[in-house]
């Protein structure tokens, strides 16, 4: 399926066959392309790259389709990636983490850092911390192959 080029976004780089390899969702999900392109909320004189999610209802494009600013994309992999991490030690807390210090990193970015905790205004994050460790633990080697891809290109890349 052809991802749309007449809209506010403007498709530069695209992956018009995502919807094969979204993850435990392949071909059976409505996220159909990615792209990279002219983000859609660009003023005169001010370009800005966003990514893109496309998703179709099989009727037409979706209004949930999601544009995110690329470094908001490289955020959500870092924030995953913590998060993965601190996962891999969790068995050492009864409770998966430490209920009188929550955070779990503080990632410097920009002059200032990203916090990353566990969210215990969640009145069931005791019972949702276990949900989420199995969820994560269950999808480890669909996020382990993706990881290793990653980290190959950052490499290759010289980072």
């Amino acid at each position: 399926m052809k991802i749309p080029t007449t809209l506010k976004h403007k498709p530069v780089i695209v992956s018009e066959n995502y919807e094969n390899v979204d993850g435990r969702y392949a071909y059976h999900t409505d996220a159909k392309g990615l792209s990279l392109g002219l983000a859609q909320w660009n003023d005169r004189g001010k370009v800005e790259i966003s990514a893109k999610v496309w998703r179709h209802t099989g009727e037409k494009w979706s209004r949930q389709s999601e544009e995110l600013p690329l470094h908001r994309v490289l955020d959500l992999a870092i924030f995953l990636c913590r998060a993965k991490q601190h996962f891999q030690e969790a068995y050492r807390y009864e409770k998966l983490y430490d209920p009188e210090n929550p955070t779990v990193d503080r990632i410097g970015l920009q002059g200032d850092a990203m916090t990353v905790a566990v969210c215990i205004d969640n009145e069931k994050i005791d019972e949702d911390i276990k949900l989420f460790s199995q969820a994560l633990s269950n999808d480890d080697e669909l996020l382990g192959e993706r990881l290793h891809t990653l980290s190959r290109i950052l490499k290759e890349m010289g980072y």
